[in-house]
């Protein structure tokens, strides 16, 4: 859809005008932030994209590889541009297939896996968000790391003590700068050098209910973000949030019912250091019983509502990190998978269109074919499913469309003043 009018005359004014500066900000290939947006090379960068959290698990496989692969180009093909997965496995023994099998001990063949996924990203065209721990058990996560220190002597009571206890904290820095130091055998390009890599994400999901006040995990979050800015000062970060709003805001009441998890949209996202805002929506868990009508219904709203806070209140980029729709749910539909994801991108196209914060959406998930036994209801095989596929495509050419136009803007904007300075020097 091309832009016409009062939509181009604000993409001139929002990125005409900002655009020397992004340039001269990061004029390579890393992602910026410059103000709500993000940019790239002086230009909008749109993140259309996808969540595929296996790939370092399939990349460590010589027998599985081909489908890191064959789902990054399949992808690519669609014109998704950022692809987020795990950048931890944690526990498990030195004989198995975990990344940290204790602390501060890797196993070299699934960091090699995670280098593939880099390198094969990289010929993709497609930028990384790679999260650096989980809060569920699954691959580990935070349960791991609190056994970890009690095992070495540390007297601990819940898991939630993950975002206080010294010596956790400190075996999860260690970690951070385990990954941000490491050097890629392939491509030999440390990660904290890669632009292949768009941003970290501190956690996936986080949440502590034994606080639900949010003050741990603002805290966590604040000493987190100063750690991976002192060893990183090139790629964006985040805190891998659900979107859920806490005592900072008004908006609490927006919440799912039984949603106050310790996290705070509003105050995490302020934290120093962190980049830009994400948001995940899954209504057909969040609110059970509810019809596919009413579950579009609140997610238009609770897309509208973070939106207009990161656009209002904290003034950054927001990313939809995770969004999609289960066949598990009693409602699910092809038709209604492609309703939530035609809702989720009209809100994101309508608010780039507008010079507005959200800047894209990365579904979950993606599967390259023959993965059947990796599907949770909410997998999306490219190749078999046309009708979802051709929604994302769309998606894809709606994004790329408003960057050629700032393209073809500021071009025309730059030929203007440069006649405008031989003119003046007649």
């Amino acid at each position: 859809m091309g832009l016409r009018g009062g939509a181009l005359a604000l993409l001139l004014l929002l990125f005409v005008h900002g655009g020397q500066r992004a340039a001269e900000a990061g004029g390579d290939a890393f992602v910026r932030v410059q103000g709500t947006r993000f940019v790239q090379d002086g230009k909008p960068f749109f993140a259309n994209g996808f969540n595929a959290y296996w790939l370092m698990t399939f990349g460590a496989d010589p027998a599985r590889r081909g489908k890191v692969t064959s789902a990054l180009s399949q992808a690519a093909g669609a014109g998704l541009s950022v692809a987020r997965t795990w950048a931890f496995s944690d526990g498990g023994g030195g004989g198995g297939s975990a990344l940290q099998y204790s602390p501060g001990r890797y196993n070299e063949n699934t960091f090699q896996g995670l280098d593939f996924v880099l390198s094969e990203a990289r010929k993709h065209g497609i930028k990384m968000i790679l999260s650096l721990v989980n809060n569920y058990d699954s691959f580990g996560g935070r349960k791991q790391y609190v056994q970890w220190a009690r095992e070495r002597g540390q007297t601990i009571g819940s898991d939630d003590e993950f975002f206080t206890n010294p010596f956790v904290k400190g075996i999860y820095k260690n970690h951070i700068k385990a990954v941000l130091t490491r050097v890629n055998t392939i491509t030999g390009v440390a990660y904290k050098d890669d632009p292949t890599i768009m941003a970290w994400e501190l956690m996936n999901e986080p949440r502590c209910q034994s606080d639900v006040s949010g003050h741990a995990i603002q805290s966590w979050i604040t000493e987190m973000a100063a750690h991976v800015k002192s060893i990183d000062g090139n790629h964006l970060l985040e805190a891998g949030l659900e979107g859920f709003y806490g005592a900072s805001s008004a908006r609490r009441s927006a919440n799912p019912s039984g949603y106050q998890v310790g996290t705070d949209f509003i105050a995490n996202n302020r934290a120093p250091g962190i980049d830009f805002a994400t948001v995940h929506s899954y209504p057909d868990q969040w609110l059970g019983g509810l019809d596919a009508q009413a579950q579009l219904r609140f997610l238009g709203a609770w897309l509208d509502a973070h939106i207009a806070d990161a656009r209002a209140v904290l003034r950054k980029p927001l990313l939809v990190a995770e969004f999609g729709e289960s066949r598990h749910d009693p409602g699910y539909s092809g038709g209604q998978r492609d309703a939530v994801f035609g809702t989720v991108y009209a809100r994101v196209y309508d608010s780039a269109r507008a010079g507005g914060p959200a800047a894209g959406a990365l579904f979950w998930q993606l599967l390259a074919e023959g993965m059947d036994s990796y599907g949770d209801g909410y997998e999306v095989v490219l190749p078999q499913a046309p009708s979802t596929a051709g929604v994302i495509a769309t998606q894809s050419r709606r994004l790329q469309g408003l960057a050629r136009a700032f393209v073809r803007a500021r071009k025309a904007h730059q030929g203007k003043a440069g006649k405008g300075a031989k003119g003046g020097g007649n």
